[in-house]
């Protein structure tokens, strides 16, 4: 079993930067992929940013490319989303997930999920 917990969310203006944090915990956890997802209000859950377990392959939905970027510290079991030039459709929830399996986590069908951490962004 992996539990992974969010934090790092809450209000920022459009143009700032947030950070948040994913922690994983289980004997196995450094060895999972880790990605993102968000979903705002009245629409599908989408990817935002996936991470290998060895933090050496990264992807990015288009949408966040050049904005966005994921990092994983492997010895804290912890996964990271560096929030930069956020803009109000960036106001989502935002999950954590991981698998062992990559493309599982790209797709949406990681076994595990975090509770969600509230990002809002006005304009």
């Amino acid at each position: 079993q992996v539990q992974l917990s969010e934090s790092g969310g809450g209000l920022v203006q459009a143009g700032g930067s947030l950070r948040l944090s994913c922690a994983a915990s289980g004997r196995t956890a450094s060895n999972y992929a880790m990605g993102w997802f968000r979903q705002a209000p009245g629409k599908e859950r989408e990817f935002v940013a996936e991470i290998s377990w060895s933090g050496g392959t990264t992807n990015y939905a288009d949408s966040v490319k050049g904005r966005f970027t994921i990092s994983r510290d492997t010895a804290k079991n912890t996964a990271y989303l560096q929030m930069n030039s956020l803009k109000p459709e960036d106001t989502a929830v935002y999950y954590c997930c991981a698998d062992i399996s990559p493309p599982k986590v790209r797709h949406g069908y990681s076994d595990y999920w975090g509770q969600g951490t509230q990002v809002a962004v006005s304009s």
